[in-house]
């Protein structure tokens, strides 16, 4: 159901970003009171989302954004922020428990870098793994391409201690009453960079192609 403090257009742009937060953090990533999480790429439509339920789940959250949206992640609760056109975030993080991975490869092996021994690197954005393979019943040749592809990634991770695993988002009616639930109470915020109207569609898709929306960006229908 609709959380009751949000409009239509807030509550659409909840569910994907929202269960991919969840999903990392919670399911995935185990982040517990105390610990420090790396969630990269801030403003964008996961981040923004991750940011919060990672300030409500008690953690210590750093970030990367541009100069620009400093202040909108440190709104959302990023204590550490990193402006990725003037810094190295390798440089300024270590010791992190979690990364909520959404980058490219160079990011992801300084990203497994940072961790602490016994961290956990969590990706949205690739490469997949056997385990997801396993997960989706893939066949034999689905797999062995999957094993081929992250192996890179697992073994950086294996030698630094680490672990790595690539998350593709489910649908979970539980997990979205949750969150409703937190949004009801104020916990977390949808955060709607701009609502087109349906007929400018190619508008909103071009828009979000140029990489500079802020949160979500959602369609109108009616």
């Amino acid at each position: 159901m609709k959380p009751k403090n949000l409009t239509m257009e807030e509550a659409a742009s909840i569910p994907l970003v929202g269960l991919t937060a969840w999903q990392a953090l919670v399911e995935r990533g185990k982040l517990m009171r105390d610990q420090k999480v790396f969630i990269q790429a801030g403003s964008g439509g996961v981040g923004s989302f991750a940011i919060q339920l990672a300030k409500h789940l008690g953690a210590t959250v750093a970030t990367t954004t541009s100069t620009s949206n400093i202040d909108m992640v440190r709104g959302l609760g990023a204590d550490v922020i990193v402006d990725y056109k003037t810094e190295d975030f390798e440089a300024k993080l270590s010791d992190y428990d979690l990364v909520l991975h959404s980058q490219d490869g160079k990011a992801l092996e300084k990203s497994l870098r940072v961790l602490r021994p016994g961290g956990r690197l969590v990706s949205i954005s690739g490469p997949p793994d056997p385990d997801f393979a396993e997960a989706i019943r893939a066949p034999w040749f689905v797999k062995l391409f999957t094993r081929l592809l992250s192996f890179g990634a697992r073994r950086n991770a294996n030698r630094l201690d680490t672990t790595f695993s690539f998350l593709f988002m489910k649908g979970s009616g539980d997990q979205l009453r949750q969150i409703a639930t937190l949004i009801e109470a104020g916990a977390v915020r949808p955060v709607v960079d701009k609502v087109f109207p349906f007929e400018s569609t190619n508008e909103a898709l071009a828009y979000v192609e140029t990489g500079r929306a802020k949160g979500k960006v959602v369609i109108k229908v009616k």
